[in-house]
């Protein structure tokens, strides 16, 4: 039978279908695999591609978004590439294959997350819609599930795109919170995790993506661990010293939870993109070096505010935050925090080097509620760019002591019966600020203070000596003079000349109850450009396919440099949240944002500062409702499957398997071209996969060329819509 070419009809009844699901429910490491791609991002230098930097990357769609580190693939100091090739792994046990070009959808340079979409073939043409390949993707787990101890599994390639797509296990040892969100802002692992896996996928034992392993080299490309040269980039024949270092970082022990990146992966999903039209330019980075000062300790966190400050903790503490001041800090800024306990480092609460995730300058916290912190003497040292920039030493253990302290500084203002009222954080504009705090173990006549600052400038002191009771609550104001300007104020409370509590609030907007009017007039609008959209009659219904809807609010007393947020919603699920200074006038009209080509959804605008909502819009497009699974769902099914000997086991490979159109049954096929719908070529293993869906409901049949086997005797095979994904396997049998 050598060289016979012949047919093997299947029907669904002889076959081992499993239909794939969105939630699987048993570890898939080959799907895991196929869903990791590795990216070069690239230049053009004398019409040749000098990589400039690589990283992971996870598909986490069929039709080519994929999800990676923002600091390899956003043009930087280190990586001045305007390029992104992605490489796929055809065969699982072979080095990946560059297919495609991509490009960056959306980006948070803070969280250091970027989404990308595949765009063109490797070739630059242009792949239009519909016609890209259907691709191996990744489901997305939930990362709130996650906990101390929990299985991982991280995919990557552990080489400059060298080595076949690799697996690494651990566990989950720390979690460690910042103030960029709800939940932790880092998993932490001793899984062993090279640097070029940066920005691929960690995975739970279900095979779910619960999030991505992220660490950052140095801007400073100096040889070493952080960086390869890996082409003769100068064209002396030599790949040496005098080439570009391309930057890879040390292993990797951070995980940026999925949770982070969802508003990005639904705005990509859903090819929303908002856009700030009333913004100015962006300002130019800081000169100035960054730095860090005024590093202290508290035991928790009351909204991103210390609760108290401390110089000691006792046994079992299970809740330490370092806070600290920082100024000129770039999103390129990569910072670093080591912590040693007697001296010896303690690597379940350091923060390996990461990319700076928040904004120039302001008050920052890192630490962790969910570990227990052994007795001994701790020092945290901040690295910023690789320099040491401060640290601060606390020493856990020993009984809890009686100290005096200050804690929970709330502000706001009295009313008539002098009691405190407002959010908490936001003041208007007036003539007096308050602030009440809690007291504790305060013993009459010890020294106290209070010092009030705006805009880092002190404004008012008081010193005495304690008269109160030793616990309770006490109310302090300030009047400058001149009353109240818009900016940022801070209150810091000393005890016997140590400081004991601090806290700062914002004065901004008009007086309007529990929280100030800031923003007011907010609207949407239809219209052919930003100007027109500022004359139009506001509206709260558009209809299906509409180019773009607008909005626009008013703002009052907003001083330049206040962070605010602007957070969007489609079926109250947020797609583009970003907080940032305020860069415009303190008081103006009809601020100006668009959201372009928004499908049908139920679409809500809301606007916070110090993360309190202060003002919301809704407005809905078409039907009101995303269609469900909107980019995620297919025009067909996706078939693949393996080919083996069913006397072996063992998978054939090269074997071609052939779909037949549904204009001819197997009797009539000849090998036309007209006759075949798609191929897919199995791998060493016996693996396969076609590249295009098939129709729902539509008979196919296969054909395959093989040699030495029996053939089976069968006809006609359908799916229906609720088996978007089916994985066959087929056994041959020797003839």
């Amino acid at each position: 039978m050598n060289n016979l070419r012949f047919c093997v009809i299947l029907l669904i009844t002889l076959m081992y279908v499993r239909a794939w699901t969105q939630s699987p429910t048993a570890l898939d490491i080959d799907r895991i695999k196929r869903a990791t791609v590795f990216i070069y991002q690239a230049k053009n230098v004398n019409n040749a591609l000098v990589i400039k930097c690589v990283s992971s990357g996870t598909l986490i769609s069929a039709d080519g978004l994929i999800i990676t580190n923002a600091h390899s693939v956003l043009p930087s100091d280190a990586c001045d590439g305007d390029q992104l090739i992605v490489s796929l792994s055809v065969d699982l046990s072979e080095p990946p294959i560059p297919k495609y070009r991509a490009e960056v959808f959306s980006a948070d340079d803070g969280l250091d997350i970027a989404v990308l979409r595949i765009a063109r073939e490797l070739d630059g043409r242009l792949i239009a819609k519909g016609e890209l390949p259907i691709l191996p993707f990744a489901d997305i787990g939930n990362s709130d599930d996650v906990a101390i101890d929990h299985n991982l599994i991280v995919a990557g390639y552990p080489d400059l795109g060298n080595q076949a797509v690799a697996t690494a296990r651990g566990t989950v040892t720390a979690f460690i919170a910042e103030p960029i969100g709800r939940g932790p802002s880092w998993f932490k692992t001793r899984a062993e995790i090279p640097g070029t896996m940066s920005g691929g996928g960690a995975y739970n034992s279900a095979g779910l993506l619960i999030g991505i392993p992220t660490s950052a080299p140095l801007g400073s490309l100096a040889a070493g661990e952080s960086c390869r040269y890996i082409a003769d980039t100068n064209g002396d024949g030599l790949v040496n010293a005098s080439d570009i270092c391309v930057p890879i970082g040390d292993f990797v022990s951070t995980i940026r939870p999925i949770r982070h990146a969802l508003s990005l992966i639904r705005g990509a999903r859903n090819g929303l993109t908002a856009q700030l039209i009333s913004a100015p330019a962006e300002t130019s980075p800081p000169l100035n070096p960054p730095r860090v000062n005024r590093l202290f300790f508290a035991p928790s966190v009351n909204d991103g505010a210390p609760s108290t400050v401390v110089g000691s903790m006792p046994n079992n503490t299970k809740s330490l935050y370092l806070f600290f001041d920082y100024d000129n800090m770039k999103p390129q800024t990569v910072y670093e925090l080591t912590v040693s306990r007697d001296g010896i480092e303690d690597t379940v609460f350091s923060l390996p080097p990461v990319r700076w995730s928040g904004r120039e300058n302001g008050l920052w916290h890192i630490g962790s509620r969910e570990q227990a912190w052994a007795n001994g003497a701790y020092e945290f040292t901040l690295y910023i760019d690789g320099a040491n920039a401060g640290s601060q030493r606390i020493v856990v253990g020993g009984s809890a002591d009686s100290r005096s302290q200050f804690s929970d500084i709330v502000f706001g203002t009295l009313d008539q019966n002098d009691s405190l009222v407002g959010n908490g954080s936001i003041l208007p504009l007036g003539d007096i600020a308050s602030a009440r705090f809690l007291y504790t173990n305060m013993p009459r006549g010890i020294p106290w203070s209070a010092i009030w600052y705006f805009g880092g400038v002190e404004v008012a002191r008081t010193a005495d000596l304690w008269t109160d009771a030793s616990h309770g609550a006490k109310v302090i104001r300030v009047a400058p003079n001149g009353g109240l300007l818009p900016g940022s104020y801070r209150l810091e409370l000393y005890i016997d000349g140590a400081l004991s509590a601090t806290s700062d609030f914002i004065v901004s907007g008009r007086p309007a109850g529990p929280l100030p009017e800031i923003f007011s007039r907010l609207r949407h609008a239809a219209a052919a450009s930003p100007s027109a959209a500022r004359a139009a009659a506001p509206a709260s219904s558009f209809p299906t396919s509409i180019p773009a809807i607008y909005a626009l609010f008013d703002w009052h007393q907003l001083a330049a440099g206040t962070p605010w947020t602007l957070r969007w919603l489609v079926d109250d699920q947020v797609f583009f949240e970003t907080t940032t200074p305020w860069l415009t006038v303190e008081s103006g009209s009809d601020f100006t944002l668009a959201l372009t080509n928004p499908p049908d959804g139920s679409y809500k605008l809301q606007l916070l500062v110090n993360n309190l909502k202060l003002i919301e819009q809704e407005a809905t497009v078409g039907i009101g409702q995303l269609p469900i699974d909107r980019l995620a769902r297919f025009e067909g099914a996706i078939l693949s499957g393996k080919v083996y000997d069913a006397t072996t086991g063992h998978g054939i490979p090269s074997i071609t398997i052939v779909l037949i159109s549904a204009d001819y049954t197997a009797s009539e096929f000849e090998w036309r071209e007209d006759q075949i719908v798609a191929l897919a070529k199995s791998d060493r293993n016996g693996d396969f996969q076609f590249a295009r869906p098939l129709a729902f409901d539509t008979p196919y049949s296969v054909a395959i060329e093989a040699d030495g086997y029996i053939p089976h005797a069968a006809d006609e095979f359908t799916f229906s819509a609720d088996q978007p994904f089916a994985d066959i396997e087929i056994a041959m049998v020797r003839g």
